[in-house]
């Protein structure tokens, strides 16, 4: 944990790492995922999410997947995945403490839309004003994590110093270039409750040597790392 004590900015993915992955949020973002190919393709509901999760694959996201094989609106298509009910979100308002105790800065940067982040945050009573800045899929022009060249915007766009900031994501391959900059990364692991699925590929790589730690509890290690800094 000593690799902590020179950390000034914080930077934080937001789905399945700021709340754990057993709260399934996402499964109501990927059903509307599903209708939405659905409804673009004609495909039925099977064979839509089949081609859903071959973009995602094979593109970073499935947003980026159907801008380059059907020139979709992204926005159009924030609009409808993101409409979802936050309820299933725990309330932590001692996750606000702990995070308004770090050091230096905080940031988000997420695969998602700042509107999602900041609703996100607002259901489990984490206030959105701790984080200086968000970077989101739009800042980034709609290229996904774990690509450099949105690494390297993020990094530009919020003067951060990667030689003094620590990285917190729940997919290990988005820690790579977080590492490959010199940050300290943190990897946020399931934990082993709740009904939720994974897509297998997604943790194939959780023994990287780019990932510096691992925890399936982001409170209790903050509260860790807040004994050392």
């Amino acid at each position: 944990m000593e690799n902590f004590k020179t950390i000034d900015t914080w930077v934080f993915d937001l789905d399945n790492t700021l709340y754990p992955r057993h709260c399934d949020l996402f499964s109501q973002i990927d059903v509307l995922m599903t209708g939405y190919v659905s409804d673009l393709t004609g495909l039925d509901r099977v064979e839509a999410r089949k081609l859903q999760k071959d973009l995602y694959r094979d593109y970073g996201t499935t947003l980026r997947g159907l801008m380059e094989t059907k020139n979709i609106d992204p926005q159009g298509f924030l609009d409808v995945v993101h409409d979802i009910d936050y309820s299933p979100l725990p309330k932590n308002p001692e996750l606000n403490d702990i995070l308004a105790k770090l050091p230096g800065r905080r940031l988000i940067y997420t695969n998602g839309s700042v509107k999602h982040a900041t609703d996100t945050l607002t259901a489990m009573d984490v206030d959105p004003g701790l984080f200086e800045g968000m970077f989101d899929i739009v800042a980034s022009d709609f290229e996904p994590k774990p690509k450099a060249e949105p690494f390297a915007k993020f990094i530009k766009d919020h003067n951060v110093n990667a030689k003094t900031s620590a990285m917190f994501e729940d997919l290990p391959r988005n820690l790579e270039p977080a590492k490959a900059n010199g940050m300290v990364t943190v990897l946020i692991t399931p934990q082993s409750i709740g009904d939720y699925k994974v897509e297998a590929w997604e943790h194939d790589e959780n023994q990287e040597s780019y990932i510096d730690h691992s925890t399936d509890n982001l409170d209790e290690f903050l509260k860790e790392v807040l004994r050392i800094v």
